[in-house]
Order: C-alpha cells, then sequence, then structure tokens
C-alpha cells in the first residue's frame, strides 16, 4: 500500500471505532475491501464491505432518566448479550425498596460451558455489587470476571427500571 493512502485508512478506521464506541454497535470491515478503497481514495458504498451485528446489548423499552423513582416490588427481566459463543441470555430478579436494591437473584441460560461457567461466577458475586446500591446508581462492568455477563445484566436492569418506574 502506497504511503500516502494509509493516513486515509487509518482514519476511516478511527472514525468506524468511535461510531462502534457511541452506539455499543460492533463494526466489522472486511480487510481487502477497506484496503482497495483507501488505494482508490474512495469511502467504502458497498454494504458488503461493512457489517453491522445485532443490537442485543439494547433494552427492548426506553432508558430510564437517571432521575427516576421506582415502585417497591420484585421484578424480573432476561437480558441478552453477545459472547464469542453467540447469543447468551440471563434472568435477573431484584427487589426494589426505597429506590435502593435490596436483593438479587440470577437465573442462568449459559448456552455451553464457557458461557455456564462465567454466569455462574456472575451469579456468585453480583449481590455484592449490587445489592445496598441506588437503582439509577448501578450500572455493572465486571464481576468475578465475567464482562460479557455485566452486559446481559444491565440490559435486564433497563426492562426493570422501565416496569418499576413510578
Amino acid at each position: 500500500m502506497p504511503l500516502q493512502n494509509q493516513p486515509k485508512l487509518i482514519g476511516l478506521v478511527v472514525v468506524a471505532l468511535l461510531v462502534a464506541a457511541g452506539t455499543g454497535t460492533v463494526i466489522w470491515m472486511n480487510r481487502n475491501d477497506a484496503s482497495s478503497n483507501a488505494s482508490s481514495g474512495n469511502t467504502p458504498t458497498d454494504t458488503s464491505a461493512l457489517t453491522q451485528s445485532s443490537p442485543t446489548t439494547a433494552p427492548s423499552s426506553t432508558p430510564v432518566p437517571s432521575t427516576a423513582t421506582y415502585k417497591d416490588g420484585t421484578y424480573s427481566a432476561d437480558g441478552t448479550y453477545r459472547s464469542p459463543g453467540g447469543n447468551e441470555k440471563i434472568g435477573v430478579t431484584l427487589t426494589i425498596a426505597s429506590g435502593t436494591i435490596s436483593d438479587v437473584s440470577i437465573k442462568t441460560y449459559g448456552s455451553g460451558s464457557d458461557a455456564e461457567e462465567y454466569q455462574a461466577q456472575f451469579k456468585d458475586g453480583i449481590s455484592a455489587v449490587v445489592v445496598g446500591k441506588k437503582v439509577n446508581d448501578v450500572s455493572v462492568s465486571r464481576v468475578s470476571g465475567s464482562s460479557l455477563t455485566s452486559t446481559g445484566f444491565n440490559n435486564a436492569l433497563e426492562i426493570i427500571k422501565s416496569d418499576a418506574q413510578a
């Protein structure tokens, strides 16, 4: 690849990564398509060069404002996420009292041994992370080494927040 085209390719990759990070969407680019477009000076217009994964982490309900208040009660939802093994699901049940999580339980649905193991680790560690916290302050990133399962939990949390909103 000629040196004068490398900044164009780097810029294209940086823009794609920023868009992906901002939307939570994974974007894949075929390397051959990217280099042929970069060498011609064109940006990709062929949609086969870009593939967008299905939005498995987006909640099915409208996001709840961080200032929302919640009705006391026990609420359940399933959260989905994508792992290297494919789409996964985790069940979340939260008990909310005065806007605070007073109890959490997890139902695992791991589709393979790795998913089962990570979901079990998550299940064992989540209570220490969320119980006693205000619902609006909870956003889980990693529990017991299980970062992908956290995405499913956060997805379910958004659904629960929507259902429990006062």
